[in-house]
């Protein structure tokens, strides 16, 4: 089966910026908020400081993975030149996103910048109040009118939007609003990472609100689903109870496969991040080769 993998990070030093405070690398792997808590962020074998498109490209290989989408996000910090850096370097392997803050005083120099420059062609909003841009503005109304502004951006240009809003219960997981903005723009296509972050025995939530979202423009990744079940292992059990509301709830041909490495691989192997969708009993063969590649080919690299 052809795999591409949706959701994983190219990073050239662990520079974040979350509520925390900065996210500094310090070797071996590890990474130190300002206010002193450390984090184990990526396997040693994939880069001491970042995570090369190297590193990512053994990982794939080694796993059948034929393409990878490049997202970015606060926790990791921006790396649109490096993202840009990768995909240039090896186009039949990688398209990128690009990310920015709509808060910053140069947005439109910005936006000119990574979508026309660099070419681009989708962009990614991680809006948790942990390591995105909730950590540090406060609360930002998903159907207010800067978030309005990125959407109507990216309808004029023809970006996917990539939206990463948080875990249940926190002041950024807007699912009502995001509903509501996703409505007025229907030419644009949405992706939501990581199936909306479901925790252990959120599945009547996770239902009513992929019910909300199940519009014909959006599309959901499941990175990091596994990772949303701690303390629970391989084979995943409260993460393929969420698979199979989502395939009631949206249809299996609206969800994509996505590792979310480096950091995960840090918990986990990659081949288990694989196998608990393949071995769950949840999809039919053609189900799983749209989850594994179908859907991503079309979102990402048909365009």
């Amino acid at each position: 089966m052809k795999i591409i993998d949706a959701h994983a990070h190219v990073v050239r030093y662990i520079s974040g910026f979350t509520s925390r405070g900065e996210l500094c690398g310090i070797g071996g792997g590890m990474a130190r908020y300002a206010d002193g808590t450390e984090l184990f962020m990526i396997p040693p074998e994939m880069g001491e400081y970042g995570a090369s498109p190297e590193a990512l490209l053994k990982v794939m290989d080694e796993n059948n993975v034929e393409k990878a989408v490049l997202l970015q996000g606060q926790f990791f910090g921006f790396q649109n030149e490096y993202t840009a850096e990768a995909v240039k370097k090896y186009p039949s392997r990688f398209v990128g996103a690009g990310a920015y803050d709509p808060f910053c005083a140069k947005s439109e120099e910005v936006r000119r910048h990574l979508f026309r420059d660099l070419g681009f062609r989708a962009v990614k909003f991680e809006m948790s109040n942990g390591s995105g841009l909730m950590a540090y503005h406060g609360e930002i109304d998903l159907d207010g009118e800067v978030m309005n502004g990125c959407y109507h951006y990216a309808a004029e240009n023809g970006l996917t939007v990539v939206m990463d809003i948080g875990r249940p219960r926190n002041c950024c997981w807007q699912t009502r609003s995001l509903a509501s903005a996703i409505k007025k723009y229907p030419d644009v296509t949405f992706v939501l990472c990581h199936l909306l972050s479901p925790q252990r025995g959120d599945g009547e939530l996770l239902h009513a609100e992929l019910g909300r979202l199940a519009l014909p423009n959006v599309y959901f990744d499941l990175s990091s689903l596994p990772g949303n079940q701690r303390p629970e292992t391989y084979p995943y059990p409260s993460a393929v109870v969420h698979l199979g509301i989502a395939k009631r709830t949206v249809g299996a041909d609206r969800l994509m496969f996505g590792s979310d490495m480096p950091s995960n691989l840090c918990r986990d192997s990659y081949v288990h991040l694989k196998d608990y969708i393949t071995d769950s009993g949840v999809f039919t063969p053609a189900e799983l080769e749209d989850i594994f590649y179908n859907t991503a080919e079309k979102i990402y690299f048909s365009r």
